[in-house]
Protein backbone atom coordinates (compact mmCIF):
# COMPACT_ATOMS: atom_id res chain seq x y z
CA UNK A 1 0.00 0.00 0.00
CA UNK A 2 1.03 3.57 -0.68
CA UNK A 3 -0.26 6.27 1.66
CA UNK A 4 -0.13 10.07 1.51
CA UNK A 5 -0.68 12.21 4.59
CA UNK A 6 -2.62 15.12 3.10
CA UNK A 7 -2.30 17.38 6.14
CA UNK A 8 0.51 17.12 8.69
CA UNK A 9 2.13 19.96 10.65
CA UNK A 10 5.56 18.47 10.21
CA UNK A 11 7.19 21.86 10.74
CA UNK A 12 5.95 22.12 14.34
CA UNK A 13 8.57 21.99 17.11
CA UNK A 14 7.25 18.62 18.31
CA UNK A 15 9.18 17.11 15.38
CA UNK A 16 12.40 19.08 15.87
CA UNK A 17 15.48 16.87 16.00
CA UNK A 18 13.66 13.75 14.87
CA UNK A 19 12.10 14.45 11.46
CA UNK A 20 14.38 12.06 9.61
CA UNK A 21 13.63 9.23 12.04
CA UNK A 22 9.88 9.88 11.96
CA UNK A 23 9.88 9.86 8.16
CA UNK A 24 11.85 6.63 8.06
CA UNK A 25 9.39 4.98 10.44
CA UNK A 26 6.42 6.30 8.47
CA UNK A 27 7.86 5.12 5.18
CA UNK A 28 8.35 1.66 6.64
CA UNK A 29 4.54 1.42 7.05
CA UNK A 30 3.66 2.76 3.60
CA UNK A 31 3.87 6.57 3.69
CA UNK A 32 5.22 7.98 0.43
CA UNK A 33 4.44 11.71 0.75
CA UNK A 34 3.04 14.27 3.16
CA UNK A 35 1.80 17.84 2.85
CA UNK A 36 2.64 20.53 5.42
CA UNK A 37 0.08 23.35 5.80
CA UNK A 38 1.27 26.86 6.56
CA UNK A 39 -0.70 28.71 9.24
CA UNK A 40 0.93 32.15 9.65
CA UNK A 41 3.34 34.35 7.71
CA UNK A 42 6.29 34.01 10.12
CA UNK A 43 6.14 30.23 9.57
CA UNK A 44 5.96 30.20 5.77
CA UNK A 45 9.71 30.17 5.20
CA UNK A 46 10.17 27.34 7.72
CA UNK A 47 7.42 25.29 6.08
CA UNK A 48 8.95 25.66 2.61
CA UNK A 49 12.47 24.98 3.90
CA UNK A 50 11.51 21.75 5.66
CA UNK A 51 9.60 20.57 2.60
CA UNK A 52 12.73 21.10 0.53
CA UNK A 53 14.97 19.15 2.90
CA UNK A 54 13.30 15.74 2.58
CA UNK A 55 12.08 13.70 -0.35
CA UNK A 56 8.31 13.39 -0.69
CA UNK A 57 7.38 16.53 1.26
CA UNK A 58 5.05 19.21 -0.11
CA UNK A 59 3.42 22.24 1.47
CA UNK A 60 0.67 24.86 1.45
CA UNK A 61 0.76 28.51 2.47
CA UNK A 62 -2.08 30.25 4.27
CA UNK A 63 -3.30 32.26 7.25
CA UNK A 64 -5.15 30.14 9.81
CA UNK A 65 -8.18 31.67 11.57
CA UNK A 66 -6.45 31.41 14.95
CA UNK A 67 -3.74 33.82 13.81
CA UNK A 68 -5.59 36.46 11.80
CA UNK A 69 -5.07 39.09 14.52
CA UNK A 70 -1.30 38.81 14.00
CA UNK A 71 -1.58 39.84 10.35
CA UNK A 72 -2.28 42.92 8.25
CA UNK A 73 -3.54 43.41 4.72
CA UNK A 74 0.09 43.46 3.59
CA UNK A 75 0.38 39.80 4.64
CA UNK A 76 -2.52 38.85 2.39
CA UNK A 77 -0.78 40.64 -0.49
CA UNK A 78 2.45 38.84 0.39
CA UNK A 79 0.62 35.50 0.33
CA UNK A 80 -0.75 36.21 -3.12
CA UNK A 81 2.68 37.30 -4.34
CA UNK A 82 4.35 34.14 -3.08
CA UNK A 83 1.71 31.87 -4.57
CA UNK A 84 1.79 33.69 -7.92
CA UNK A 85 5.42 32.58 -8.23
CA UNK A 86 4.32 28.93 -7.92
CA UNK A 87 7.16 27.95 -5.59
CA UNK A 88 8.39 24.38 -5.96
CA UNK A 89 6.50 21.78 -3.92
CA UNK A 90 3.77 24.27 -2.96
CA UNK A 91 0.49 22.53 -3.84
CA UNK A 92 -2.33 24.59 -2.31
CA UNK A 93 -3.46 27.61 -0.31
CA UNK A 94 -4.06 26.77 3.34
CA UNK A 95 -4.81 26.36 5.85
CA UNK A 96 -7.47 29.01 6.11
CA UNK A 97 -11.03 29.00 7.33
CA UNK A 98 -13.34 29.70 10.25
CA UNK A 99 -13.40 28.56 13.89
CA UNK A 100 -16.33 29.29 16.20
CA UNK A 101 -14.39 28.21 19.30
CA UNK A 102 -11.28 30.34 18.84
CA UNK A 103 -11.17 34.09 18.22
CA UNK A 104 -13.73 36.47 16.72
CA UNK A 105 -15.74 35.05 13.81
CA UNK A 106 -16.38 38.55 12.46
CA UNK A 107 -12.65 39.11 12.08
CA UNK A 108 -12.11 35.69 10.53
CA UNK A 109 -14.56 36.15 7.67
CA UNK A 110 -12.57 38.77 5.78
CA UNK A 111 -9.41 36.70 5.96
CA UNK A 112 -11.14 33.53 4.84
CA UNK A 113 -12.94 35.22 1.97
CA UNK A 114 -9.76 36.97 0.89
CA UNK A 115 -7.92 33.67 0.69
CA UNK A 116 -10.79 32.03 -1.22
CA UNK A 117 -10.46 34.86 -3.74
CA UNK A 118 -6.70 34.32 -4.08
CA UNK A 119 -7.14 30.58 -4.59
CA UNK A 120 -9.76 31.25 -7.27
CA UNK A 121 -7.57 33.81 -9.03
CA UNK A 122 -4.53 31.51 -9.05
CA UNK A 123 -6.42 28.25 -9.67
CA UNK A 124 -5.08 26.67 -6.50
CA UNK A 125 -6.72 24.07 -4.24
CA UNK A 126 -7.93 25.25 -0.83
CA UNK A 127 -7.25 23.54 2.50
CA UNK A 128 -9.89 24.66 4.98
CA UNK A 129 -10.00 24.61 8.78
CA UNK A 130 -13.63 24.53 9.95
CA UNK A 131 -14.70 24.08 13.58
CA UNK A 132 -18.46 24.25 14.13
CA UNK A 133 -18.68 26.45 11.02
CA UNK A 134 -19.40 23.95 8.24
CA UNK A 135 -22.60 25.75 7.23
CA UNK A 136 -20.78 29.09 7.13
CA UNK A 137 -17.92 27.64 5.07
CA UNK A 138 -20.46 26.18 2.66
CA UNK A 139 -22.19 29.55 2.30
CA UNK A 140 -18.92 31.39 1.59
CA UNK A 141 -17.85 28.88 -1.07
CA UNK A 142 -21.33 28.88 -2.62
CA UNK A 143 -21.63 32.66 -2.63
CA UNK A 144 -18.14 33.04 -4.09
CA UNK A 145 -18.97 30.34 -6.66
CA UNK A 146 -15.64 28.76 -5.93
CA UNK A 147 -15.18 25.95 -8.42
CA UNK A 148 -11.69 24.77 -7.48
CA UNK A 149 -10.65 21.78 -5.40
CA UNK A 150 -11.15 21.95 -1.63
CA UNK A 151 -10.35 19.82 1.38
CA UNK A 152 -12.26 20.51 4.59
CA UNK A 153 -9.70 18.98 6.89
CA UNK A 154 -10.38 17.20 10.18
CA UNK A 155 -14.10 17.10 9.49
CA UNK A 156 -16.36 16.48 12.50
CA UNK A 157 -19.77 17.70 11.39
CA UNK A 158 -23.02 16.01 10.43
CA UNK A 159 -23.76 13.86 7.41
CA UNK A 160 -26.01 16.59 6.02
CA UNK A 161 -23.25 19.20 6.31
CA UNK A 162 -20.72 16.90 4.67
CA UNK A 163 -23.12 16.08 1.84
CA UNK A 164 -23.66 19.78 1.10
CA UNK A 165 -19.92 20.41 0.96
CA UNK A 166 -19.38 17.39 -1.28
CA UNK A 167 -22.10 18.72 -3.60
CA UNK A 168 -19.88 21.80 -4.03
CA UNK A 169 -16.97 19.54 -4.99
CA UNK A 170 -15.21 19.46 -1.60
CA UNK A 171 -13.19 16.57 -0.24
CA UNK A 172 -13.63 15.59 3.41
CA UNK A 173 -10.49 15.10 5.52
CA UNK A 174 -10.48 11.95 7.65
CA UNK A 175 -8.13 11.70 10.60
CA UNK A 176 -7.67 10.21 14.05
CA UNK A 177 -11.10 11.32 15.30
CA UNK A 178 -12.70 8.26 13.69
CA UNK A 179 -10.59 5.91 15.85
CA UNK A 180 -12.38 7.14 19.00
CA UNK A 181 -15.54 5.21 19.85
CA UNK A 182 -17.05 8.30 21.50
CA UNK A 183 -17.02 10.19 18.17
CA UNK A 184 -20.25 8.53 17.09
CA UNK A 185 -21.58 11.32 14.88
CA UNK A 186 -18.34 11.70 12.95
CA UNK A 187 -17.87 7.94 12.60
CA UNK A 188 -21.41 7.53 11.30
CA UNK A 189 -20.96 10.41 8.85
CA UNK A 190 -17.67 9.14 7.43
CA UNK A 191 -19.06 5.62 7.10
CA UNK A 192 -21.89 6.89 4.89
CA UNK A 193 -20.05 9.32 2.61
CA UNK A 194 -18.94 8.34 -0.91
CA UNK A 195 -15.41 7.00 -0.84
CA UNK A 196 -14.34 9.25 -3.70
CA UNK A 197 -14.89 12.29 -1.44
CA UNK A 198 -12.55 11.17 1.37
CA UNK A 199 -8.94 12.21 2.01
CA UNK A 200 -6.62 10.61 4.57
CA UNK A 201 -4.71 12.86 6.98
CA UNK A 202 -3.17 12.91 10.45
CA UNK A 203 -3.06 16.65 11.37
CA UNK A 204 -0.04 15.57 13.44
CA UNK A 205 1.00 16.36 16.09
CA UNK A 206 -2.68 17.09 16.81
CA UNK A 207 -5.82 14.95 16.28
CA UNK A 208 -4.21 11.90 17.88
CA UNK A 209 -5.77 8.47 17.27
CA UNK A 210 -7.17 6.44 20.16
CA UNK A 211 -4.44 5.23 22.49
CA UNK A 212 -2.00 8.02 21.56
CA UNK A 213 -1.34 10.84 24.00
CA UNK A 214 -2.71 14.22 22.94
CA UNK A 215 -0.06 16.22 21.08
CA UNK A 216 1.94 13.12 20.19
CA UNK A 217 0.34 12.25 16.88
CA UNK A 218 2.64 11.39 13.96
CA UNK A 219 2.44 10.39 10.27
CA UNK A 220 3.52 6.97 11.55
CA UNK A 221 -0.08 6.48 12.70
CA UNK A 222 -1.67 7.09 9.30
CA UNK A 223 -2.20 3.33 8.77
CA UNK A 224 -4.22 3.26 12.01
CA UNK A 225 -6.61 5.82 10.54
CA UNK A 226 -6.86 3.80 7.33
CA UNK A 227 -7.60 0.61 9.27
CA UNK A 228 -10.31 2.33 11.32
CA UNK A 229 -11.86 3.72 8.15
CA UNK A 230 -11.84 0.27 6.52
CA UNK A 231 -13.63 -1.21 9.56
CA UNK A 232 -16.22 1.58 9.59
CA UNK A 233 -16.99 1.10 5.92
CA UNK A 234 -16.55 -2.67 5.85
CA UNK A 235 -14.05 -2.18 3.02
CA UNK A 236 -10.98 -4.07 1.91
CA UNK A 237 -7.80 -2.32 3.03
CA UNK A 238 -5.96 -2.44 -0.31
CA UNK A 239 -8.90 -1.21 -2.39
CA UNK A 240 -9.68 1.56 0.09
CA UNK A 241 -6.05 2.70 0.18
CA UNK A 242 -5.97 2.89 -3.62
CA UNK A 243 -9.17 4.96 -3.72
CA UNK A 244 -7.83 7.37 -1.10
CA UNK A 245 -4.57 7.68 -3.00
CA UNK A 246 -6.46 8.65 -6.16
CA UNK A 247 -8.47 11.22 -4.18
CA UNK A 248 -5.45 13.02 -2.76
CA UNK A 249 -3.85 13.06 -6.20
CA UNK A 250 -6.97 14.72 -7.56
CA UNK A 251 -7.02 17.24 -4.72
CA UNK A 252 -3.45 18.40 -5.21
CA UNK A 253 -3.39 18.05 -8.98
CA UNK A 254 -0.87 15.24 -9.08
CA UNK A 255 -0.92 12.94 -12.09
CA UNK A 256 -1.90 9.29 -11.96
CA UNK A 257 1.71 8.19 -11.53
CA UNK A 258 1.98 10.20 -8.35
CA UNK A 259 3.51 13.11 -6.52
CA UNK A 260 7.03 11.90 -7.18
CA UNK A 261 6.62 13.03 -10.78
CA UNK A 262 6.30 16.70 -9.84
Amino acid sequence: MRLIDAHCHFDFPEFDGRRKAVLEDARSVGLSHLVIPGVRRPDWSRVSRIASEYDGLYYCLGIHPWYVAEHTADDLCALQGLLEDRPGHCVALGECGLDRLHGDMKDQYAWFEGQVDIAALLHLPLVIHSVKTHDEVYEVLRRKRFSGRVMVHGFSGSYEQAAKLIDLGCFIGVGGVITHQRARKTRDTIARLPVDALILETDAPDMAPAGIEAGHNSPVFLPSVLEALARLRNSGLEDLAQSLLCNVQRLYGWNEIGASER
